[in-house]
């Protein structure tokens, strides 16, 4: 291709609206255009990368036997009904985009696939002899974020491959599941990035298990927590791990204690000279069902732990129907202002105690009775703990699960607090976490039978009997993680593109187009290399030099290639984008050179 008649347009400066590095780049190197609010075309470059990285993918996804298919985009609400997740992703995640047509049927522009392709299996899948079955797509999806940012990276439109398996069993879904797993690393590996499995929380879209990919980089959206012995690897939202030892209790008796302006752990500390880890803290949320019911959720936790609000909300989806609901729509801190909505009575902000009575909560017929206790893992084992005595200005130091306070029944025991770095690992307390940023780039998961059930999908098993299959789900961000390659490789001068994915492997510079000899050689070598199949661009715009140079960075295509002053000795200048480095090479061995090098490149 040669650049003097491509659709190409740089930028000198940042543009206002980009907020990372990779955005920035993209939008000067000309790769992308804004043209709305998370809205963005690709350009005839940026088209080239996402076809390669979607070729990659295919490969893969053909190796293991999965079967490439094309689903809509509009999809009617009465599939995501029967899911159950209508109201979730129209309400209370509000992701999204829903619309009524001129006939009043209710539709949503797709965000992910497992209705259609659950009603696809319903109404096709009659016997066990045809599982497993596993069909993939490459397809733009939609999402409705309430503040569109970092380019393509949470963009309203976006290029994902999503996969779909069908099972007669587990063991079966959990072969494909590796097979998943060991086809991503493959993915991510061939498009030359750096990247870390980890496990993951299952969000909205449910099921057993599940892990996601991260591209490893400083501008990553999701912290990682690993060991160093590479045996543990988890998003933020679901790790686990053992917590700082509790220090010893000074207070060997029960009393109250005046303790005023100590609303927070760190005064509270200071005046009782005690550790956060003898104090137990109780915080306040607001949980609201789909059928509208709101549910008053008290939590006890150690005084040195946070809640990790995921954590906390897959532990009040498994209620749901304790409170007639199906779905979890809103989940808030019940601060003063909320709590004089709903309270009978000024509640001891800041001195609350895991036995703070329900007499406070007002008689209203959305809201639960009765506070919903639950109680962190961390607070069970304290002994003689410092908490609220449901007085404003008053302490109770020297407490007891079981004399002083009702410890919950075991199924109100739960693990919802955040891991953090410095907390020692599970499988091996001498480990202790680490972190990383990371841009999630692939989530595989085991859904089991969540979809099949809701939405009866049978078919005939072995036995004759009617049996729900169980079904996995597999997805990768095409376009994010083409962006996210620039987010892990680029300079000061502009992108690194991997070869592997890079939009050309060669560019050609011309330094000055009124040399003939320049451009005659120009010429031979673009004619010669595209015959030999090495992707190049032949930049013979009327430009000074030294802005084509910086173009050429800015652009980062792999490899340079200037018919500048060394042809007078029958060479060529080869620059390496990636390292820098500079070769003369002999005119005649220009094609063989570049062969060797990008072979050598996409092998590494």
């Amino acid at each position: 291709m040669r650049l003097s008649q491509m659709l190409w347009v740089t930028l000198r400066e940042d543009p206002a609206e980009a907020e990372i590095k990779s955005h920035k780049l993209l939008l000067r190197a000309g790769y992308i255009r804004r043209i709305g609010s998370g809205l963005y075309a690709y350009l005839p470059l940026m088209w080239r990368v996402l076809q390669k990285v979607s070729q990659i993918v295919r490969e893969e996804m053909n190796a293991i036997g999965a079967q490439e298919c094309l689903l809509p985009q509009l999809q009617p609400a009465e599939l995501w009904q029967e899911s159950g997740r209508w109201d979730t992703y129209t309400k209370a995640e509000g992701i999204m985009f829903a619309l009524e047509d001129r006939s009043g049927r209710l539709a949503g522009l797709g965000p992910t696939h497992e209705e259609v392709i659950t009603a696809i299996a319903r109404d096709m899948v009659r016997s066990y002899r045809q599982l497993p079955q596993c069909l993939y797509q490459i397809q733009t999806k939609f999402r409705d974020e309430i503040r569109p940012r970092f380019g393509l990276m949470r963009g309203r439109e976006f290029i994902m491959k999503d996969a779909y398996s069908f099972h007669v069993d587990q063991a079966s879904l959990k072969a494909t599941y590796a097979d998943m797993d060991r086809a991503y690393r493959h993915i991510f590996s061939r498009c030359g990035l750096k990247f870390r499995a980890v496990e993951a929380d299952s969000g909205a879209i449910g099921g057993s298990g599940s892990q996601e990919f991260m591209v490893l980089a400083d501008a990553g959206e999701d912290e990682v927590l690993y060991t160093e012995d590479g045996k543990y690897a988890a998003n933020v939202e679901k790790a686990v791990s053992l917590p700082a030892e509790a220090i010893a209790s000074p207070f060997d008796s029960y009393a109250k204690r005046d303790t005023p302006n100590t609303t927070t752990i760190e005064k509270l500390c200071k005046v009782l000279d005690c550790s956060p880890t003898v104090v137990l803290k109780q915080v306040l949320y607001e949980a609201t069902y789909d059928n509208g019911q709101t549910i008053l959720v008290l939590i006890s936790i150690r005084g040195d732990q946070a809640v990790n609000e995921v954590k906390l909300q897959n532990e009040l989806v498994k209620l749901a129907t304790n409170y007639g609901g199906s779905a979890l729509i809103g989940l808030k801190i019940s601060d003063p202002e909320a709590q004089g909505k709903w309270a009978a009575q000024p509640l001891p902000t800041g001195y609350i105690a895991p036995d703070l009575g329900d007499d406070y909560i007002g008689k209203q017929k959305q809201l639960a009775s009765k506070f919903l206790r639950l109680v962190d893992r961390t607070a069970v084992d304290l002994q003689n703990f410092v908490t609220g005595a449901n007085e404003s200005g008053f302490h109770v130091v020297g407490a007891k699960w079981g004399n002083q306070f009702e410890l919950p029944p075991e199924s109100q025991q739960v693990d919802i607090r955040t891991a953090t770095v410095g907390d020692r690992a599970i499988h091996d307390p001498t480990q202790t976490l680490q972190s990383a940023r990371g841009i999630e780039v692939g989530h595989i998961f085991q859904l089991g039978l969540k979809y099949s059930q809701a939405m009866n999908a049978t078919y005939t098993a072995e036995s004759g009997q009617e049996a729900n299959p169980y079904m996995g789900c597999y997805g990768i961000g095409v376009s994010r993680l083409a962006q996210s390659a620039v987010e892990q490789s680029h300079d000061k001068d502009g992108i690194i593109w991997p070869v592997a994915i890079a939009p050309y492997h060669v560019i050609i510079v011309v330094p000055n187009i009124t040399n003939a000899e320049q451009m005659a050689i120009a010429e031979q070598l673009y004619d010669q290399l595209t015959q030999a199949g090495i992707e190049t661009l032949l930049d013979d715009r009327d430009e000074r030099a030294g802005v084509k140079f910086k173009d050429a960075d800015l652009v980062g295509i792999p490899f340079r290639v200037v018919t500048g002053r060394s042809i007078a000795n029958g060479q060529v200048e080869i620059v390496d984008r990636a390292t820098k480095e500079t070769n003369n090479v002999a005119i005649e061995t220009v094609v063989d050179h570049l062969q060797t090098a990008i072979k050598s490149k996409i092998q590494a």
